[in-house]
């Protein structure tokens, strides 16, 4: 066994309705006054109103910054800091999907570190400490609040990342009442994207690799693969929700320590350039990475592949389950109701070479990957994706 380093969240609460109790738990683990990060499509739905009541009641003070948006650009970093330094916080809560929380994580970290966004890109560039910070995420995917990872835009289309133990949260509180009212294709795509975290996490090729990754892999693909159909045709099923919900956690957990590969640097241009949601963006490639790496990672796909499709533990032949598994992933994107070509994104031709050129800037994420995923490699799997 390789030596590693396992890090993850202090807490976390897996409970249906928490976040009405969210202003004593604020209270007694970071102080009466916060700042909220959130998204305007969460305040106009109301749903942040419950967690505000509860902090109300509390007697803590709140501040509500709504202004993030999908792949945060770093301006809207700078300018939730510059609001949140002139209040005197005690702590910070990001509420919503990946992209609430990870301006979060660095609202957190620069307010109370001081450190600038430019000095700490990268692995481990993170020399100070965080104020206190509680995540509430609002989709099953991410996996941002028990992930030391901030994705950031910088310039036109590029996403940088900070990742650093300091960014793991306090507390993540898990209330599947705020899933409730997803609409279909984002329950769906964030429900691909934890699938991916966990498929990854327990491929990935980083020396931190490990057995506890690997364990919460096969667990979060369980959770993931019985209840993601549930969720989309039965929305109200609360169970299902929070089945989800769990499922994304652990994934997280497993990629936080055992790091993403070619799926992700390959939807990340995806996401830059067109603006496809983050989720959607792994969906579209993930069966093509996965059939250009099974050659390398034929065992791994096999391990996993009952996991997600229990009946495919009867086909013993790897080679034949791992075909199996790839068909039935891209067939699953298709009964989940989503796009499944580039095509479907009105995304030309022409436009291939741009994305691989693109994806090879992601380096932190490609050396990570099972097989190795050069320009031409990388071009050839949009190519089978368009």
């Amino acid at each position: 066994m390789n030596t590693f380093t396992f890090n993850t969240t202090k807490s976390i609460i897996c409970e249906p309705g928490v976040c009405k109790r969210l202003g004593d738990l604020v209270k007694d683990q970071i102080g009466k006054k916060i700042f909220f990060v959130t998204d305007p499509g969460l305040v106009d739905l109301g749903l942040i109103n419950p967690a505000l009541d509860s902090l109300t009641q509390a007697g803590v003070t709140f501040e509500v910054f709504s202004d993030v948006v999908a792949d945060p650009p770093a301006s809207i970093v700078e300018d939730a800091c510059a609001k949140a330094r002139a209040l005197d916080i005690d702590g910070v809560i990001g509420f919503g999907g990946g992209s609430s929380m990870d301006v979060a994580k660095l609202v957190a970290l620069m307010v109370g570190s001081g450190e600038k966004l430019d000095d700490i890109y990268g692995v481990n560039m993170v020399k100070g400490k965080r104020l206190p910070l509680i995540q509430i995420p609002t989709t099953a995917g991410t996996g941002s609040e028990v992930t030391p990872i901030s994705i950031i835009t910088v310039g036109a289309t590029e996403k940088k990342g900070v990742v650093a133990p300091a960014l793991l949260p306090d507390i993540a509180l898990l209330d599947a009442e705020l899933t409730l009212g997803l609409p279909a294709n984002i329950t769906a795509a964030t429900g691909v994207d934890a699938m991916v975290h966990a498929i990854e996490a327990y491929t990935s090729t980083s020396a931190n690799n490990n057995p506890v990754s690997r364990v919460l892999a096969c667990e979060a693909l369980r959770l993931l693969g019985d209840n993601i159909m549930r969720v989309v045709t039965n929305p109200g099923d609360i169970d299902a929700r929070s089945n989800m919900l769990l499922g994304s956690t652990l994934a997280g957990q497993a990629f936080a320590n055992s790091p993403v590969a070619a799926v992700h640097a390959l939807a990340y241009p995806l996401g830059g350039i067109y603006h496809i949601p983050h989720g959607l963006s792994n969906a579209l490639v993930l069966p093509h990475v996965m059939a250009f790496n099974a050659p390398n990672c034929l065992d791994e796909y096999s391990a996993l592949a009952p996991c997600i499709f229990p009946q495919l533990a009867e086909i013993s032949d790897p080679k034949e389950r791992v075909d199996q598994l790839i068909t039935q992933i891209a067939q699953l994107s298709k009964d989940l109701g989503l796009q499944t070509t580039l095509r479907e994104m009105n995304i030309g031709e022409d436009a291939l070479a741009t994305l691989a050129s693109e994806a090879m800037k992601q380096t932190r994420l490609l050396v990570n990957n099972p097989r190795e995923v050069d320009e031409q490699a990388a071009l050839e799997i949009y190519r089978s994706a368009f």
